[in-house]
């Protein structure tokens, strides 16, 4: 079950990592994949965290076809345009060619408008905040397995204001609020955020709102945009509501997250022993290895889980004795569970388990500790926690060591190949940026150089004193 080391070939560890730790394979069609149960439980565990803190906004949860009419994404050129090269459209069906083709959702801001325009009439059926957890198709040239697919899964939101202020407030609420409370407080992954250039920005949108975070490797993933539409979407959808003044066109937004944030997961907090899940995400929190099939030992064993679970630890017991602890300690660290408790007959005469923390896996002397059977259940959640706090801390290292300020676009070419680079806008603009993009760099977002807090963010490419956040991107 040897991992391809990150150091030798970081694409080939994240493929060893997908497959040995059950996450997903690839599907019968190209660029498709399968989720297997392991990996859709951690997908699960992260729908319901962003899920919460949507609801918590007042959006609503609802569900919109999978097919939508070609002309619909006619209606708005440079959204189609966008889109183009990666839309799949249906030209048969039922046993015959279709009068009228139908495209397999890439986005959904065309059929949801058209039926917010039927919705939205008064200032009083005002703010709509709408989601949706569904599939999207984008046919990928160069699939990977959760970064890039055909087929993904995810949440898009969709909403309509009576102002363009109330619509941008609302952008920078989902997008701090939301996703980056839930990829720093959760996921325990740190990201830059700030807003997208006009070469970067999202296919008929205004603004763009972006949360990119640094993998391992140094490159770039986005995890979640966050979009204000302007009125764009409703002239095209004629969605206007009525006030005391007249008739207005609303003011629009759309944001969100994917299954890519697994592969974030995995490149953010992996190492050469496999996947390292943060405590608070992770499906199972501990697991604990039966040692021998010894009566004594197993009874103990269902104690400590039963003892864990009233204290809200999530639990499983390894009882498959056939196989060596040697070789199911390892499958438990390539899935990345936080901790383990190890347990056989000397360990129950000794009143101990040895407890051992995945997060230490490179450092076998401290990964692994005896713990008194009289706490055992106290000293487990103290590592849980103290693990979390652990892989937080070494990832906002590792983004913070690999940040570099540099002044010219030759110093940014250097440094984007093993980190971020950071350069004034001013400096830099739409024609270095371009120059970059030549040589596969990006400007992944722009921050103010001085923000009040670092959830302060630009509201137009043209403020002074922005920074870009350059990098090579996933």
């Amino acid at each position: 079950m040897a991992l391809t080391s990150q150091s030798k070939d970081f694409p080939k560890w994240y493929q060893d990592v997908v497959a040995k730790a059950e996450l997903a394979e690839g599907g019968p069609v190209r660029g498709t994949m399968v989720i297997r149960p392991y990996g859709y439980s951690i997908w699960e565990r992260m729908q319901a965290e962003v899920d919460v803190r949507i609801k918590a906004t007042g959006t609503q949860n609802a569900y919109f076809p999978l097919f939508i009419p070609e002309e619909y994404l006619q209606k708005e050129a440079t959204h189609l345009e966008g889109f183009s090269p990666e839309l799949a459209v249906v030209t048969y069906g039922g046993g015959k060619e279709l009068s009228e083709p139908v495209v397999v959702r890439p986005t959904s801001e065309t059929i949801i408008n058209s039926f917010i325009a039927k919705w939205v009439k008064s200032h009083r059926d005002l703010p709509l905040k709408l989601n949706q957890w569904a599939n999207v198709v984008r046919w990928e040239m160069r699939p990977r397995i959760f970064l890039r697919t055909t087929e993904f899964l995810w949440q898009e939101g969709h909403t309509a204001h009576a102002t363009e202020e109330e619509a941008w407030d609302f952008a920078v609420q989902i997008l701090n609020e939301v996703y980056r409370d839930f990829m720093e407080g959760v996921l325990k992954v740190p990201v830059f955020t700030g807003i997208k250039t006009e070469a970067e920005k999202f296919p008929g949108a205004t603004h763009s709102l972006a949360c990119e975070a640094m993998m391992k490797d140094g490159k770039a993933l986005q995890m979640g945009t966050s979009h204000a539409l302007g009125q764009s979407f409703s002239k095209m959808f004629n969605i206007k509501y009525l006030d005391k003044d007249g008739e207005h066109f609303v003011w629009q937004t759309s944001w969100g997250v994917s299954s890519r944030m697994m592969g974030g997961l995995i490149m953010t907090h992996g190492d050469d022993s496999g996947l390292n899940i943060p405590s608070g995400l992770a499906p199972i929190q501990v697991v604990i290895i039966v040692v021998k099939d010894d009566p004594e030992v197993l009874e103990m064993a269902d104690k400590i889980s039963n003892e864990l679970i009233e204290a809200g630890v999530r639990v499983v017991v390894d009882t498959s004795t056939q196989e060596s602890v040697g070789r199911r300690s390892v499958d438990w660290e390539i899935k990345g569970i936080p901790v383990r408790l190890e347990l056989g007959p000397r360990d129950v005469k000794e009143n101990q388990a040895i407890l051992v923390r995945r997060d230490l896996a490179q450092n076998k002397d401290l990964a692994k500790a005896p713990v008194s059977l009289d706490d055992v259940v106290s000293k487990t959640s103290d590592a849980l926690l103290e693990a979390e706090e652990q892989i937080a801390k070494a990832a906002l290292t590792q983004k913070n060591e690999n940040t570099f300020p540099v002044k010219s676009i030759d110093e940014a070419l250097e440094a984007t190949k093993t980190g971020f680079a950071v350069m004034p806008w001013d400096d830099l603009g739409a024609s270095g940026e371009a120059v970059l993009l030549e040589n596969g760099v990006s400007v992944r977002c722009l921050q103010k150089s001085s923000p009040e807090n670092e959830r302060d963010l630009p509201k137009s490419t043209d403020e002074p004193n922005l920074v870009a956040i350059l990098a090579r991107a996933y």
